[in-house]
């Protein structure tokens, strides 16, 4: 199947004229293909916000029957979700984004003494990324999850230059001593069938060359369904972003965790 094919099967016209408007609305002046000259002040912020925890209280129920528990936590560990506004939750409050939903849900599976960092921010491209590692890093994580792209491809940005920014942050982010899952995108046919899928390959490329875990494709299952979306139909809601984790992140990122854990009692 296409990328994103049955997210466009459905989808009319309006509908897709709509996304890009709304996706563009929040996006930053065009990026040099050199990363070194790129503009690093995003266009709906001056100054990049400071990694924030998001240390949530959360009602909601999540099924953890397939995710097993621990006795004790020993040590402090820092997860870093690091990526443009599908990782800051815009639209949504701040307890409902997915690194808010996802440090409540580690907590309820045993791991008391974890923080996830939210350091998306609305209209990234892999550049501007790039250019606020030294940033982001001062947070020293365990783990970094990392979604990126999504708007260089609305932008029509090259796909090598995509490709080597991700490579990039991903080789800064393992010399700073994290491990780093990879969250997949896939883009809308509308774009032209060469490019989607140019830009839907980078990502088990990149993985299988440098060794990080893959999400196959982040916004699997939430992607395209009306109920689990905003408006603009990009943005998830909080129960788009509650499948994410449930469904998309847990069940790659708890092996890992319990890896560490168990390395840590060694």
């Amino acid at each position: 199947m296409k990328p994103f094919s049955r997210l466009t099967s459905h989808l009319p016209m309006a509908a897709f004229l709509a996304m890009v408007m709304a996706i563009t609305g929040c996006q930053k002046s065009p990026d040099n293909a050199d990363t070194t000259n790129a503009d690093t002040t995003p266009a709906d912020s001056t100054q990049p916000t400071p990694p924030i925890s998001q240390t949530t209280q959360t009602s909601q129920t999540a099924d953890t029957s397939s995710t097993s528990r621990l006795d004790e936590q020993q040590a402090a560990l820092t997860i870093l979700a690091l990526g443009d506004s599908l990782t800051e939750g815009l639209g949504v409050s701040p307890e409902d984004n997915y690194p808010a939903q996802l440090e409540a849900q580690l907590k309820k599976m045993g791991y008391s003494n974890i923080t996830v960092v939210n350091s998306g921010l609305s209209g990234e491209t892999s550049t501007g990324l790039v250019n606020r590692l030294d940033w982001v890093l001062q947070t020293k994580p365990d783990i970094t999850i990392l979604t990126i792209g999504a708007n260089d491809a609305m932008r029509g940005i090259e796909v090598a230059t995509i490709e080597n920014n991700i490579r990039t942050a991903i080789k800064r982010l393992q010399a700073g001593g994290s491990e780093v899952i990879l969250g997949g995108m896939q883009i809308y046919d509308n774009l032209g069938s060469d490019y989607v899928e140019s830009f839907a390959a980078i990502y088990p490329r990149i993985a299988e060359d440098t060794g990080v875990t893959l999400i196959p494709f982040f916004l699997d299952g939430v992607g395209g369904d009306a109920a689990l979306n905003q408006a603009d139909a990009i943005h998830p809601t909080k129960e788009g972003y509650r499948m994410i984790v449930n469904e998309n992140i847990l069940p790659v990122l708890t092996p890992k965790l319990e890896k560490i854990v168990e390395s840590e009692r060694n």
